[in-house]
């Protein structure tokens, strides 16, 4: 943990980062393979979010708990899409890490 981030910022960060990572990851995966849904849109949306949101955490914004809200949503609908392909390994992991940070988020936006 980062001595300069506040304690309770750190658990939020550590998945939105992690979940970051994972829809890299899935979107690089996905190009040129077809989807039945939404993935890789999904990700891209995810990834957007997770980047905002990471920024107005480590800069202990008051807007951090409002960002966290969307990220949730955000980490819920890719979960949501990645779930589904279930014969990828990284959508797999994509919706694993997405769900556990949609979960941190909503605590955090509480």
């Amino acid at each position: 943990m980062s001595a300069l981030i506040k304690a309770e910022y750190q658990s939020c960060l550590d998945a939105c980062v992690e979940c970051l990572i994972d829809c890299k990851v899935c979107l690089a995966k996905m190009v040129g393979q077809k989807s039945m849904n939404d993935c890789p849109y999904c990700c891209i949306q995810c990834i957007a979010t997770l980047e905002a949101t990471i920024a107005l955490l480590t800069a202990e914004s008051d807007l951090s708990k409002e960002q966290c809200a969307v990220c949730a949503k955000a980490c819920q609908f890719c979960a949501e899409q990645c779930a589904e392909h279930t014969d990828h390994a990284h959508c797999q992991k994509c919706a694993e890490s997405s769900r556990r940070c949609a979960e941190v988020c909503r605590k955090m936006a509480a």
